[in-house]
């Protein structure tokens, strides 16, 4: 009985608003652009979130990342002829790291050089990292051809060298890929595997890799070419002596991560006497990004629900002026025995509907925008089921907040004095 009621009272407000097309459909229009710019600035900011925070997902959230950079004082003495400058971490560094917390899982010490590398015609300056397997545990990335280091070529010291796609592609172009001897700086390395690289930055963070870099152990790395390089630069020569250039930490748990990173900073301070380091923690970044992106859609959400409430005053103008033309008809049926509860529930039905109708087509609107947004600006965009339910739910809300003054001004008319109401 009562769903029959409802179902009469809802074809009645459909039935009513339809006598008044042109002003139902504008006073829907701004609940449909509240709705649309609810979904459409939602969307816009998840995905331009969501894009940082896979770059910096792909740093790892469990590990630290331990760099070798030039001390003030040493980079105030650059342009001095001839200066050998000794910084950066040691090898002493990763052993003391890997000893002295428990809940570190591994550490992967990283030796980096510039080196011009050759393979028949073809040349091309490349970034060898000297590292162990573990490498390719922290930094995944899909291996495209052959395969990765192993432990046995740590072991043998063999002259194994992984090459990025992008090397690979400028130097083994018209070749087979796997088993070419390719000359690194005056030595001879075989090329045993090709792996996708990316080159991402996330803030002050970057990927460890690059698209020339060529992985070979490091411990060939320290015997091939040693830890001293040599940088010509206009009129000057400057010798650098660096042992590790990266030391990449993880540890067991997210949890840890912070606190080791603190006691890696106040074990690196006791053993150097510069500044000769620098720390970076993906997961610190992560989390300010996170707090960023809630922020961000918190705001673009109350701009976009400024629109709403425009659109809601505009369901409580159209509201009251029907009330004021159906005086008469309020009158008459609270003559026949209608009560107020009944006059309350016609009117709010009809500012219901008004505003569901109007969510929906906005919901339409607010996925189109997006698609317009990735389409032609290639900008990242994601709509998701929350931002949906949101928007309905406070166009709804909308309607019920916005009729409830008209509809109970209705039901508060005298059936005498609206009856007269010419």
């Amino acid at each position: 009985m009562r769903r029959i009621r409802m179902t009469r009272h809802v074809r009645l407000g459909v039935k009513n608003l339809l006598l008044h097309k042109l002003r139902t459909f504008l006073t829907t229009l701004g609940v449909v652009f509240g709705v649309g710019s609810v979904v459409a600035m939602l969307a816009v900011g998840e995905g331009a979130s969501k894009e940082a925070l896979e770059q910096i997902r792909k740093l790892g959230s469990n590990n630290i990342i331990v760099t070798s950079v030039r001390a003030a004082e040493d980079e105030a003495r650059a342009t001095v002829h001839s200066h050998m400058s000794f910084y950066g971490l040691l090898y002493e560094d990763e052993q003391r790291v890997k000893e002295s917390f428990a809940v570190v899982e591994r550490t992967v010490p990283v030796k980096l050089i510039r080196k011009e590398s050759r393979l028949g015609k073809r040349n091309l300056e490349l970034r060898v990292v000297g590292t162990i397997p573990a490498w390719f545990r922290l930094v995944q990335r899909r291996v495209i051809a052959g395969r990765i280091l192993l432990p046995r070529d740590m072991q043998d010291r063999t002259n194994a060298v992984v090459l990025t796609e992008y090397g690979a592609r400028r130097l083994l172009a018209t070749k087979n890929t796997i088993g070419q001897s390719l000359r690194i700086g005056g030595d001879y390395f075989e090329v045993v595997g090709i792996v996708k690289s990316e080159n991402v930055q996330a803030g002050d963070i970057q990927t460890p890799d690059r698209e020339v870099d060529a992985y070979i152990p490091i411990n060939v790395a320290r015997e091939r070419f040693g830890d001293i390089t040599v940088k010509r630069t206009a009129g000057s020569r400057m010798r650098e002596r660096v042992e590790l250039h990266q030391m990449i930490v993880q540890v067991r748990s997210i949890d840890d991560v912070e606190p080791v990173a603190a006691g890696i900073e106040r074990m690196l301070t006791r053993f150097h006497k510069k500044q000769d380091y620098r720390l970076s923690v993906p997961l610190a970044l992560l989390r300010q990004a996170e707090a960023t992106k809630r922020t961000f859609n918190i705001v673009l959400g109350s701009i976009a629900g400024i629109s709403l409430l425009v659109g809601g005053i505009g369901i409580m103008n159209i509201m009251l002026a029907s009330v004021t033309e159906r005086t008469r008809e309020i009158g008459i049926r609270r003559a026949i025995g209608a009560k107020r509860r009944q006059i309350v529930g016609q009117f709010l039905i009809e500012t219901v509907v008004l505003s569901t109708v109007g969510g929906l087509i906005g919901i339409g609107v607010g996925v189109f925008i997006p698609w317009l947004v990735t389409y032609f600006a290639d900008m990242p965009t994601v709509v998701t089921l929350y931002s949906l339910l949101l928007s309905v739910g406070i166009s709804m809300a909308v309607g019920v907040v916005f009729g409830l003054y008209p509809a109970v001004r209705a039901a508060r008319l005298d059936p005498i004095v609206a009856l007269r109401h010419e």
